[in-house]
């Protein structure tokens, strides 16, 4: 089975280019929340054992490894709110996050790792790496700090937004989510300029005309 591993990142620091960060973002796919993104130093002296793409880890695992990762890496997080989706793009809105994520670490990295085939605009030298969640360790740490930060932050606008079923769902488009959504309407915390949310917001306004 394939499992990330250190190699890129004792390359680049080897070649002199010290310290690499790896980063990648969760949610881009939901239809509610930010997307958050986070960038990780790893310390080669002190690399949590387990780390893997965040898919590949149940929530517990994720939770334990998020703060092994905390207690020993360099890390920074960022989220673009629904807002800023909507605004941007999706895409755009994810890659804004990732360079705030990166400006966020407590140093400025010589070389930055970053998950899919975007790099992100940070102001320093970068790899955009398909797959690199399951490749490279600190962008599989990253991905494991993005995805725990937006799932508590996805509880607590459960709590603020009841009856979406937040917690259980995180956003994503459910059968649950889009009854959910044909009950009650989008609220603030959707991404309007999503597909699936235009057409609740287009029923909603068409419920509330006069004569429907």
């Amino acid at each position: 089975m394939l499992r990330p591993t250190f190699e890129r990142e004792d390359a680049l620091m080897a070649a002199g280019h010290a310290p690499v960060a790896g980063c990648d973002e969760a949610g881009r796919g939901p239809l509610a929340g930010p997307v958050v993104a986070a960038a990780v130093i790893l310390d080669p002296a002190c690399i949590p054992d387990g780390i893997d793409d965040s898919k590949k880890l149940d929530a517990g695992r994720r939770e334990a490894l998020f703060a092994a990762i905390l207690a020993c890496a360099e890390v920074g997080v960022a989220l673009a709110p629904p807002a800023r989706i909507d605004r941007d793009d999706i895409r755009q809105a994810s890659l804004w996050a990732l360079a705030q994520a990166v400006a966020a670490l407590p140093r400025r990295p010589a070389h930055v790792l970053t998950d899919g085939r975007d790099l992100a605009p940070c102001g320093c030298p970068g790899t955009a790496v398909i797959k690199g969640d399951a490749l490279c360790l600190s962008i599989a740490a990253a991905s494991i700090v993005a995805k725990v930060v937006r799932d508590r932050l996805m509880c607590g606008l459960d709590a603020l937004a009841p009856g979406y079923g937040f917690a259980g769902h995180k956003g994503y488009p459910t059968a649950a989510h889009r009854r959910a959504l044909e009950a009650l309407g989008p609220c603030d915390h959707h991404r309007r300029s999503f597909a699936p949310i235009r057409g609740a917001v287009a029923a909603s306004v068409a419920g509330q005309e006069p004569g429907r």
